[in-house]
């Protein structure tokens, strides 16, 4: 009877193993964007332009995004948090290319990445990119894509999208 009582008290002291690595809640930040989506332009809500699929993986360690325009190919963005504190996503489209962006929250918690696309605009006119992430608070998520010309002293609206859920 003691040595049971021993073993159990033992077995009490032990530890708790230590939570996943990536559990911390910095890894949460963009999981909001988690989910199945209907994407439209933010200026023309009627008229779908893709679907997305966005999915947190390996343990929460990702976030990836399955990007699948209507009538088009598409690509897709793998996303992870570094041991820099900064958020890293890499867009690889169906025609090849890829853009590495680094970013993070904003003050008003807006996940912001920026990243240099070469020939964004054609062969030989790459572009700076800035994308803002806005949780909006009917559940959808606005991505806005602004472009630059000169290095990020201005910038234009590249694309303004809203995702809303799939019911």
């Amino acid at each position: 009877m003691w040595l049971i009582a021993g073993l159990m008290m033992i077995q009490d002291a032990q530890p708790s193993p230590p939570p996943p690595p990536c559990a911390s809640e910095a890894h949460a930040q963009l999981d909001y964007w988690v989910g199945e989506w209907d994407v439209f332009p933010t200026n023309d809500p009627d008229r779908k332009v893709a679907d997305s699929v966005i999915e947190k993986l390996y343990d929460g360690c990702a976030v990836r995004e399955n990007w699948m325009p209507l009538g088009r190919t598409g690509g897709g963005s793998l996303n992870s948090l570094r041991d820099d504190g900064r958020w890293h996503q890499r867009w690889i489209g169906s025609s090849g290319e890829t853009v590495d962006f680094v970013g993070g929250p904003d003050a008003e918690g807006n996940m912001v990445m920026t990243g240099w696309w070469a020939n964004y605009a054609g062969p030989g006119q790459h572009r700076f990119v800035r994308m803002t992430y806005f949780r909006n608070a009917d559940g959808s998520v606005r991505q806005l894509g602004e472009i630059s010309s000169d290095h990020g002293m201005t910038y234009t609206t590249g694309y303004d999208l809203t995702y809303r859920r799939k019911t």
